[in-house]
């Protein structure tokens, strides 16, 4: 259950508006890294979370909440620089280039399908879309989703506030990306609590809960070069060494080194007439 009010999370004002600038925010909003991904993505982990382990859905919540108050900040942020847009090319007819560049640099739909408002779209007016999210049931495999929808949406910001000269709107960015240094680090708190010791990785591979025995051992750390010629051993952290898993010891091998397997898949099925030859006829 939630509950509202009337207040904003953190102030949002805009000495200039600035239409184009309102594009560009649509891509925090509804955008594959923006709030609307991170809210819902959290919400249905949450949601997936047994009982017994209840502090970690009231983390997860509390976080999809705040999320859902950047949403409505971002959404404020779109409509205030919308304010005073040109809606139709008279507007603009006397104002030379500026004008028209104004227009163009615009998203179309804030004033075609809103009304000069927000939208739950992304920058180029894409509906926002579920299949953003990632909610597996796993809280390790989901720990490190969040790790990196929070590293995209920290970029994102980052790259918003160097797009801005609005004071306002680089006060309101400072502190999106000041939240999102806090989520990265409380999603690696959580992944590292999953595990046994005090290393984040110790939770790894996911899921850790699969038999060893059933796994292949011959390359479950070999890296495997694809390359058209073999190579040697390059010696790199990922090629020789123990594994951050702590669970095996890195190696190196060359496909061309291997034996591969024939690609038989029989002969086509005449019952979905994939067969391009003629019919025989009699």
């Amino acid at each position: 259950m939630f509950y509202h009010d009337n207040q904003l999370q953190y102030e949002v004002t805009v000495e200039e508006p600035d239409p184009t600038f309102a594009r560009a925010l649509q891509q925090a909003i509804g955008g594959v890294e923006g709030e609307m991904r991170v809210a819902m993505q959290y919400l249905f982990q949450a949601w997936a979370v047994p009982s017994d382990q209840q502090a970690y859905k009231e983390l997860l919540l509390d976080t999809a909440a705040e999320e859902l108050g950047h949403i409505e900040m971002l959404a404020t942020a779109v409509k205030k620089n919308l304010e005073g847009a040109p809606v139709s090319l008279a507007d603009v007819s006397n104002d030379g280039n500026d004008g028209l560049a104004t227009l163009a640099g615009m998203q179309p739909r804030q004033h075609l399908s809103s009304g000069l408002n927000p939208l739950p779209t992304d920058s180029n007016g894409f509906p926002f879309n579920g299949n953003y999210i990632v909610a597996s049931g796993n809280l390790a495999a989901d720990m490190t989703a969040n790790i990196m929808a929070e590293s995209t949406g920290r970029l994102l910001a980052t790259r918003l506030y160097e797009l801005t000269d609005d004071p306002g709107m680089k006060d309101m960015l400072a502190y999106l990306v000041a939240r999102d240094t806090m989520h990265q680090n409380q999603w690696l708190e959580l992944l590292t609590e999953l595990g046994d010791s005090e290393e984040p990785f110790d939770v790894l591979p996911i899921p850790d809960s699969f038999p060893d025995e059933n796994e292949n051992q011959e390359f479950n750390y070999a890296f495997l070069s694809t390359n058209v010629e073999a190579q040697d051993d390059p010696g790199m952290p990922w090629t020789q060494g123990d594994s951050p898993d702590s669970e095996g010891e890195f190696s190196y091998l060359s496909q061309v080194d291997l034996e591969g397997a024939a690609a038989d898949v029989g002969a086509a099925d005449p019952r979905v007439y994939n067969d391009p030859t003629p019919q025989n006829e009699d």
